[in-house]
């Protein structure tokens, strides 16, 4: 009776240590970064620009003169200040970062259907696609 008790636990002992160990999955959800630029309020401002604006709204920013900058500035803040009452709350700003990148995620994506759709019937064939991301000429 000792024997096949004693087989049985080896036996499982063996299973329970040749099994693939479990992949350990991420806890943190990691969001998209809100720039490519370096963080870093030592050197410039380029982040919060990217992450407040979007990038291509910061790009047309670094053209302009520091007056019509806050000009235009202070029109973006009157679309931040979403209840109206002068001032900008934190969940309002967040809700501006969202905002300014999921347009420019919707704006790249489009440029990225054009770019695709080279006979441009509004739709992506399998060979457009491979030919605007593999080179292929049609």
């Amino acid at each position: 009776m000792l024997f096949p008790r004693l087989l049985l636990c080896l036996v499982a002992w063996a299973l329970c240590g040749s099994g693939k160990p479990t992949e350990r999955k991420e806890r943190v959800v990691r969001e998209a970064p809100l720039s490519t630029r370096e963080h870093d309020d030592a050197q410039s401002f380029d982040y919060d620009h990217d992450a407040f604006l979007g990038a291509e709204e910061a790009k047309s920013f670094d053209q302009l003169t520091p007056e019509e900058s806050k000009e235009r500035l202070g029109k973006i803040v009157g679309k931040i200040d979403e209840d109206g009452d002068g001032f900008v709350t934190v969940e309002e700003l967040k809700a501006w970062i969202k905002f300014a990148q999921k347009r420019w995620i919707y704006e790249d994506v489009e440029r990225q259907w054009k770019g695709h759709d080279l006979n441009e019937d509004g739709l992506v064939s399998w060979e457009e696609y491979k030919n605007a991301t593999y080179g292929y000429i049609l």
